[in-house]
């Protein structure tokens, strides 16, 4: 519980400044018309290390229930830690049963000690600490940051009092500390929170009791930026009630602090309201949906000795909980939210994803996404598991349900056998990732990252210059393509995108399997693209990193731009003519590209012999221009030899130029060529080249019988 029930508090949403520095009121509309509450985007702090909420904690506790009332006594919380065993909930994973405020008398004792209510607790929180470690489960508590605590009645806070607060509640056997945010005399926030947190690591230590810091601090400060190197949770938000529109809201304020949760550190929109009888069973799945796919704490505020079979079902749904656990520890993100129809997609350590699929409007809507889309791919197929129904499936990419009003259709997807990429050479944006987490949003192909809405940037640009293809992300992310052993290289070109006017920093990183092949080093807005080749051969796997360049996340918006991935062996050894092998890619002026005869009419295989000023060749390529002819190469070839000119069946007219590309480089150029012209002799140094690219051009004078014939052009390959 907090005090943000009273009207003198600030506003939650005035704390909030919008991450490109925009004024709050020009935040877009999340679904239903909330405001997506943005943050500043600092580098999140290192979790703190005690060991504890490697995966969100889960449990119990009484506030939603009973508030401060007369049934919060010694006799419901024994009834809670038997019901936990008798009922299944401590098989499911709940740990912790803990009080929250009104448990002790308004004054502390002559020695400064806090001391248990008599009529509550007649023998005393020690005792009913140990009947709750005879079951085999954990002990909370609660207190505030303040010099009281948040109910009007006003019991004893903990400022000032920290470490003989922690060592009074060690003794008792406490295992977990709820610590709020009233009567806090304006003391900094950091400040106090560090104490108590101080104060419960020195208690652990002289007693070998390890204590759960769940900081309640209500978001006023951005806890998320500062808290988990403190405590092991962190509240976002004021506290939940019982109703729809409250728990979305929360839902939508939680949503865009992902990047900040991880193992042993969660961003915590407040306890669970389920069972408590102000929504429906489809709200409260949504609601148990929303928070384990967030990987929020899951602290059940019914009073489960008298829960329904239906509110049971909801809280012992073992497959939702499994996604809330998932030892990855990351929070899910949305993906889509557009017309109060909300997709929300979480990694999980097998390398699937959990996706829910909310309709937040008042009838029934189908909503839908893909896998692509939700960050993976690769696969032929994927596994579908609806974990409210239990029916499974497979999809090839569609993900789509027909969801009831206020309600979430949640699945587990699971991909199978990835498929290794094309031989040749590809763009990386062009291949599916078998994973894609972004920092902000989701990770884009051939625009930038923009803001948090998929598809919302522009073309990729670094330092002035601008890439059709690539992929736009935002610090951290991180980017994984099945390779299956059948690539040898990568090359990219990397930066911090121009859409990035007031900074941004970040480190590239390229991993070949667990090895580091190609590092940035920082990258900052004011750096011009930088180039990286990483050796790829024999990896079955790439990753590609950005991380934080040291100032926070703010800005970091990153660019991996024209990445180009070369997969399988070129031509063979010796020497080949050209027409024979198989190109990557053609295109063509007027027909198609022709082999060992003249690009003619329109039809394919209506050309002639190919003959320039008067000498036939009997291989080459008949094309028209404009054209170009693409040949994947793989680093195997040495040598391109061949003759160029306009072919004879132009009588008139026609006029061409004819340039050889390795790579990206411009290697040879005929310079301007007509019909009158005998043919040319062209030849390029290929070593190490992984790609040939044959282009033709216009002259200058329009492609009217712009006739060109690559004649006897001769590969020398090994």
């Amino acid at each position: 519980m907090s005090s943000f029930r009273r009207s003198s508090r600030t506003s939650f949403r005035t704390l909030f400044r919008k991450r490109a520095g925009a004024a709050l009121a020009a935040i877009p509309l999340l679904a239903g018309g909330l405001v997506a509450l943005a943050t500043t985007t600092a580098a999140p702090a290192a979790a703190v290390d005690n060991g504890l909420a490697r995966t969100p904690q889960m449990g119990f506790n009484n506030w939603n229930s009973t508030h401060c009332r007369a049934e919060f006594n010694e006799a419901m919380v024994k009834g809670i830690a038997d019901t936990f065993v008798s009922q299944g909930l401590k098989d499911a994973g709940y740990t912790y049963v803990n009080l929250d405020d009104c448990w002790a008398q308004p004054n502390r004792d002559a020695s400064g000690n806090l001391v248990p209510d008599p009529v509550r607790f007649p023998h005393g929180i020690k005792a009913v600490a140990d009947y709750v470690h005879s079951k085999g489960l954990k002990f909370g508590l609660y207190s505030s940051a303040g010099t009281k605590t948040c109910d009007v009645q006003g019991f004893p806070g903990g400022l000032g009092h920290e470490q003989q607060d922690a060592n009074l509640w060690a003794s008792w056997g406490v295992d977990y500390l709820k610590y709020d945010n009233c009567n806090n005399n304006g003391v900094e926030a950091k400040q106090r929170y560090k104490a108590m947190g101080d104060a419960l690591t020195a208690a652990t230590r002289s007693t070998g009791r390890p204590i759960l810091y769940s900081i309640c601090e209500w978001g006023s400060n951005q806890p998320w930026t500062w808290a988990p190197a403190v405590g092991n949770s962190w509240r976002t938000t004021g506290d939940i009630s019982d109703s729809w529109s409250s728990m979305i809201s929360i839902a939508h304020q939680n949503q865009s602090l992902a990047p900040y949760a991880g193992p042993g550190a969660w961003n915590d929109p407040d306890m669970l309201e389920v069972g408590n009888g102000g929504m429906t069973d489809t709200e409260y799945r949504t609601h148990f949906s929303l928070w384990s796919q967030m990987a929020a704490p899951l602290l059940i505020g019914s009073d489960l000795r008298t829960a329904s079979a239906s509110t049971l079902a909801i809280l012992k749904n073992t497959d939702v909980i499994a996604v809330d656990q998932d030892p990855l520890g990351k929070q899910g993100t949305v993906v889509s939210s557009s017309g109060g129809l909300v997709v929300m997609a979480k990694p999980l350590a097998d390398g699937g994803r959990s996706v829910t699929l909310t309709n937040e409007t008042t009838s029934t809507k189908t909503v839908s996404t893909t896998v692509q889309d939700i960050g993976i791919g690769g696969a032929s197929s994927y596994a579908l598991k609806d974990l409210w129904s239990k029916a499974t499936s497979t999809t090839s990419n569609a993900i789509s349900a027909s969801v009831p009003a206020h309600g979430t259709v949640m699945f587990r997807v699971t991909p199978g056998s990835p498929v290794p990429p094309p031989t040749g050479l590809s763009q990386l944006s062009d291949l599916p990732w078998t994973s894609a987490v972004g920092g902000w949003g989701p990770v884009e192909r051939d625009r930038s990252n923009g803001e948090q809405a998929a598809g919302d940037g522009r073309v990729l640009t670094i330092g002035g210059t601008t890439y059709a293809k690539g992929l736009g992300t935002h610090a951290p992310s991180d980017i994984s393509y099945y390779l299956g052993g059948a690539c040898s290289s990568l090359g990219v070109d990397v930066g911090v995108d121009d859409e990035s006017t007031n900074g941004g920093s970040v480190r590239f990183q390229v991993w070949r399997d667990g090895t580091l092949v190609a590092d940035s080093g920082v990258r900052t807005a004011a750096d011009p693209p930088r180039h990286l080749s990483a050796d790829l051969k024999g990896g079955s796997k790439l990753r590609l990193v950005v991380t934080d360049g040291g100032d926070g996340i703010n800005y970091d918006h990153a660019d991996w731009a024209d990445a180009k991935l070369a997969c399988g062996a070129g031509p063979s050894a010796g020497t080949h003519d050209l027409s024979d092998l198989t190109w990557t890619s053609a295109t063509n002026g007027w027909g198609p590209v022709e082999k060992d005869r003249s690009n003619a009419e329109q039809a394919a295989g209506d050309g002639t012999p190919l003959t320039v000023n008067g000498t036939v060749y009997a291989k080459g390529l008949g094309t028209h221009a404009p054209s170009s002819v693409s040949y994947y190469l793989g680093g195997s070839c040495s040598s391109l030899t061949t003759a160029v000119g306009v072919d004879d069946e132009v009588t008139t007219k026609g006029s061409v130029v004819f340039q050889i590309w390795r790579d990206g480089t411009l290697a040879a150029d005929s310079g301007k060529l007509t019909s009158a012209d005998a043919a040319k002799q062209l030849s390029v140094d290929l070593t190490g080249a992984l790609e040939v690219r044959l282009v033709v051009s216009d002259a200058g004078d329009g492609v009217d019988y712009d006739h060109a014939d690559w004649a006897g052009p001769r590969l020398v390959c090994g």
